[in-house]
């Protein structure tokens, strides 16, 4: 078994699988059965994607480095510490674990997110790809303003009765959210407020590998009043922002119709991934 020392002094398995130009990617190799699996798949989530995407990738002629980064964080928060430095080091500890020099990037969401942090602090990088989370006109007011209000509602619910999980009504965000504990919460807090003055424009400017943003152009969360009536955008600012990103050497897919969850499963993400890895100037040599 490969671990990897996080920069809190945790571990996290890293498990490589395949052969080839090395990709590292934060995915869970649980599948998930059964009433759980049936959950996921109601809130659109896909129970076995860790599995798909590894497996995809691998099949592609990669190897992959895969760790459930999130899920990590999810059981050994890093209340206070987890900022955009300290984000970016646990990923190269990752890529360390597995003895990977350099290597490509994938992340979703805030994962993806964290990748762009990752390639303006390193020179091992390949090539990033961003899924979910663009890499220009970026929601980080709005993230920071839903990790604040979830790590509030988690404050004045902690010492409470959390709800279970499997009887919350597929959709209630306001409920989903009490179900964190607040050093859960926190912890995102942290992160984003690292990322204050981030300056996108600047790092663009020095991430030259190549480099691939996708996500949905329904890709947009609406937030209630306990959470501020905040709005996320993903979508629409990736499409705003193609022409831009693709003069400065980006490839940029946006999904017609497709949202925050649709576009980050395999059927939809896999063939993005490896047609763009597979792509002229882009396979790095193993």
């Amino acid at each position: 078994m490969t671990m990897a020392k996080l920069h809190d002094g945790t571990f996290l398995e890293v498990t490589t699988t395949g052969d080839g130009p090395a990709v590292l990617t934060q995915a869970s190799l649980a599948v998930i059965e059964g009433e759980a699996a049936e959950r996921m798949r109601a809130w659109g989530a896909q129970p076995d994607l860790g599995q798909a995407l590894v497996t995809g990738l691998a099949t592609a002629g990669r190897r992959v480095v895969s760790a459930d980064y999130e899920g990590h964080r999810a059981a050994h928060p890093a209340a206070g510490t987890l900022t955009a430095d300290a984000v970016a080091a646990d990923l190269l500890a990752i890529a360390d674990a597995a003895g990977v020099g350099e290597f490509a990037y994938y992340g979703y969401s805030w994962l993806a997110l964290a990748g762009l942090q990752l390639a303006i602090r390193t020179d091992r990088l390949t090539g990033l790809a961003m899924g979910g989370f663009p890499p220009l006109g970026g929601p980080y007011d709005a993230m920071l303003a839903v990790t604040r209000a979830a790590h509030r509602m988690a404050t004045e619910d902690a010492g409470r009765e959390l709800p279970d999980r499997s009887e919350i009504e597929v959709g209630d965000w306001d409920s989903a959210a009490v179900t964190q504990q607040p050093d859960q919460t926190s912890q995102y807090v942290t992160l984003y407020e690292s990322l204050g003055d981030f300056d996108e424009r600047a790092a663009l400017d020095r991430v030259t590998v190549p480099r691939l943003a996708f996500a949905g152009s329904e890709d947009t969360m609406e937030y209630g009043p306990r959470w501020g009536g905040v709005r996320v955008e993903i979508g629409p600012p990736l499409a705003e922002h193609r022409d831009e990103l693709v003069d400065r050497g980006w490839t940029v897919e946006v999904v017609v119709g497709g949202d925050h969850s649709s576009v980050m499963r395999s059927p939809t993400a896999l063939p993005i991934l490896t047609g763009w890895l597979a792509a002229p100037g882009q396979q790095p040599a193993s």
